[in-house]
C-alpha cells in the first residue's frame, strides 16, 4: 500500500463523457427494492454471514469469452442444494441461450460459479439462479466479448476500495452511466484490517459498518469480510450489471504481501503464512467471479488482448525495506548515501528478483507476440502495482517532516534520501524489481506491442510513457482509488497541484498525475486510439454519483506517447 503520489489541476468533464446506455435496457427492472437500494447498503456483514438463508448477496459474472461467461451467486443453507441457472437474451427468459445445474454447498460458503457456454459473441444476455423451493435470485446482465472486427470497447478500471473510508460512489457512477462493457478491478477489493486500524475511528465515514471487527486472518474471517463488503448495494449493483475481470492485490490477504509473508503478518501470533494465504485465497475464489487460474488472457476481437497478471503471491520476491537501509547510515548523511549507493548498484538490480516468476514471464512474452501476430492493435496488462519509474521529489518535503505522524515521517525520510541517491522510493511497486521490469518491457518491444499497462495500488492517478533502454516501450494508465486516501491523506499541508508539479518535473516517464481525488478510470479502446478518462467523485463521505472533475488522456496506436487533454 502506497499513499504518496501525484496531483494536477482538474478540468470539468466534457458533456460527451456520459454516453447513452450500452444496452438500452430499463435498469430499474433489474433491481429489487429500488434503484439505489439504500436499505441493503446499511446491512452489516454479520446479517448475511450468520442469519440469512437463501440467495443472500446478489449475482456476479466474470472470466468473459466470446462464447462463455462464469456466473456467480451465493445460496446459504445448512446442507447442499442444487440450483438451476438460466441465461437468456430477454429479461423475461422467454428464450434460453444456456443453462444447467450447480451445487451450492456449505463447504464453499454457499457460493457457486458455473460457466455458461454456447453463447453468441458481442451480445448482452441476462442470467439468474433458481432454487428447489422456487425462489429466484436477482437477474444479472452479461456481455460476451466480441469476435472478429471490433470498433470500440470500454473498460471501467477500479481499485483500492476501503469500505471504512467512504461510500463506493465510483461503483454507483459506473452503473448509472451504463456505458461499460467490462469492469477491471486491479485489487484491494477489500481490506483485511481490524476495526479502527485503517481507517481510524475518527476517519471512518458515517454509516460504514465493518465486520468482523477483528483483522481477517482465518477462513471464517475472510469469508465474513467478503460478506460485509458485498452487502454494499453499489458493489452488488456493479457486479449485477457488468462482468468483471478481477485481480487480487495485497489486502485480500495482508498488507505488502509476497510469496513468503506480508508486512502485517506475525507468525508468532497469527500462525504460518501458508495457512493464512490458503484461507484468504479460498475465500477469494469462493466469493469472486474468477477462475482458479492465477493469470489469464482475454481476446477482445481483433482489437486487443487483455492479460490478467499475478504479481503478489505466486512468485514475488520479498520487498526491500528502504528505512532499514537508510538506518545503516546511523544518521550520518555521507554514510547513508554510501549505503544507498551500494544497495542501488548491488541488491536492487539483482536479476533473480521477480514479481511474476519465470513461468508467467514466458507466458506473457509469448502472449504479446501471438497477439500482435494475430493483428490485434492493443496488448493490455491488467495488474496490481505501478510500473513507471518514479522518484519522490524532495523539494518542499523537508519542511513538513515535523507536521506528519511518525510512520509517515520515517517513510518520507527514507524516500528523500533514496531519491537523492538517484533511486525510486516505492519498493513494493515495479520500482523494487527493476530487472523484472526490464525483462517485461524488453519482451513488449520485441513483440512490437502497443502496450497499455493498467495499474492500481497507489490510491492516486498517474499517466506515464514507459521506456526501456532509452526507447519507447508502452504507456501506463495507473488508476486512483475508489475510497482509500492518497497523498492528500498523508501530506495535507502540501497543495496537490504543487506536489504534482514537483513529481512530474522529477520523473521523465511521468506526464500527469492526481493525488487528491477518488473515483475510477473509463478506458475506451478503438483501432486507432486508447483513451483513459480519469473520473473524480465530488465526495465519498456521503452517497452520491455526482462527478467533480476529470481528465482525458489518450494515445494513438503505435505512438506509445500520451496526449493530455
Amino acid at each position: 500500500m502506497n499513499t504518496i503520489s501525484l496531483a494536477s489541476l482538474p478540468v470539468p468533464l466534457p458533456a460527451s463523457s456520459v454516453a447513452r446506455p450500452a444496452s438500452g435496457v430499463d435498469r430499474r427492472s433489474l433491481f429489487k427494492g429500488g434503484l439505489l437500494g439504500v436499505g441493503l447498503a446499511a446491512l452489516p456483514g454479520a446479517v448475511s454471514a450468520r442469519t440469512q438463508r437463501g440467495f443472500t448477496h446478489g449475482v456476479a459474472s466474470g472470466e468473459p469469452g466470446a462464447d462463455r461467461m462464469l456466473l456467480w451467486t451465493r445460496y446459504a443453507s445448512d446442507s447442499p442444494v442444487i440450483l438451476r441457472f438460466e441465461v437468456s437474451d430477454t429479461t423475461g427468459f422467454v428464450r434460453m441461450a444456456a443453462g444447467g445445474e450447480v451445487e451450492a454447498s456449505p463447504e464453499r460458503d454457499g457460493c457457486v460459479k458455473p460457466i455458461a457456454t454456447g453463447l453468441t459473441p458481442d451480445r448482452w444476455y441476462y442470467f439468474r439462479f433458481i432454487a428447489p423451493d422456487g425462489s429466484v435470485s436477482d437477474t444479472g446482465r452479461i456481455r460476451t466479448l466480441p469476435a472478429g472486427e471490433c470498433e470500440s470497447f470500454r473498460l471501467a478500471v477500479v481499485g483500492c476500495s476501503n469500505l471504512g473510508f467512504g461510500w463506493f460512489n465510483a461503483y454507483a457512477h459506473i452503473a448509472e452511466a451504463d456505458e461499460t462493457d467490462l469492469v477491471v478491478h486491479t485489487g484491494d477489493y477489500f481490506y483485511e484490517y481490524a476495526l479502527g486500524t485503517y481507517p481510524t475511528a475518527q476517519e471512518t465515514a458515517p454509516g460504514r459498518v465493518l465486520f468482523p471487527v477483528t483483522e481477517a486472518v482465518h477462513l471464517a474471517e475472510y469469508r465474513a469480510r467478503f460478506a460485509n463488503y458485498r452487502n454494499d448495494a453499489d458493489l452488488q449493483r456493479l457486479h449485477q450489471l457488468f462482468p468483471m475481470v478481477a485481480i487480487y492485490d495485497d489486502h485480500e490477504t495482508a498488507n505488502d504481501s509476497w510469496q513468503g509473508g506480508a508486512e502485517n503478518h506475525d507468525p508468532a501470533t497469527e500462525g504460518t503464512w501458508d495457512v493464512r494465504k490458503k484461507a484468504a485465497m479460498q475465500a477469494y475464489h469462493e466469493w469472486m467471479p474468477v477462475s482458479d487460474e492465477p493469470w489469464e488472457s482475454y481476446e477482445i476481437g481483433d482489437l486487443a488482448t487483455l492479460f490478467r497478471l499475478e504479481t503478489r503471491l505466486t512468485a514475488r520476491t520479498r520487498q526491500f525495506d528502504l528505512a532499514t537501509i537508510v538506518t545503516k547510515g546511523a544518521g550520518d548523511p555521507a554514510s547513508t548515501r554510501q549505503a544507498l549507493e551500494q544497495f542501488r548498484d548491488g541488491a536492487w538490480r539483482d536479476p533473480a528478483r521477480t514479481l511474476m516468476g519465470g513461468i508467467q514471464e514466458a507466458w506473457l512474452a509469448d502472449g504479446m507476440k501471438k497477439s500482435r501476430q494475430a493483428g490485434k492493435t492493443w496488448q493490455i496488462l491488467a495488474q496490481q502495482v505501478v510500473m513507471a519509474s518514479l522518484k519522490l521529489a524532495p523539494q518542499g518535503l523537508e519542511g513538513v517532516l515535523g507536521a506528519v505522524p511518525d510512520y509517515v515521517r520515517t517513510r518520507l525520510k527514507a524516500a528523500i534520501a533514496t531519491s537523492e541517491a538517484g533511486m525510486p522510493y516505492n519498493m513494493d511497486a515495479w520500482d523494487g524489481y527493476p530487472a523484472a521490469r526490464e525483462r517485461l518491457l524488453a519482451a513488449a518491444q520485441e513483440a512490437n506491442a502497443n502496450l497499455i499497462v493498467l495499474s492500481g495500488d497507489s490510491h492516486n492517478g498517474w499517466a506515464s510513457e514507459l521506456t526501456h533502454q532509452g526507447a519507447a516501450a508502452g504507456i501506463e494508465f495507473a488508476g486512483h482509488s475508489v475510497t482509500s486516501p492518497g497523498a492528500e491523506g498523508s501530506l495535507p499541508m502540501i497543495k496537490p497541484a504543487d506536489l504534482a508539479a514537483q513529481q512530474v518535473a522529477a520523473n521523465p516517464q511521468l506526464k500527469w498525475a492526481d493525488t487528491s481525488q477518488r473515483g475510477y478510470m473509463a478506458v475506451q479502446l478503438t483501432p486507432t486510439r486508447a483513451t483513459s478518462e480519469y473520473r473524480f467523485m465530488q465526495s465519498i463521505r456521503a452517497r452520491s454519483t455526482a462527478l467533480a472533475t476529470g481528465k482525458r488522456i489518450s494515445s494513438e496506436a503505435g505512438s506509445q506517447k500520451l496526449q493530455i487533454g
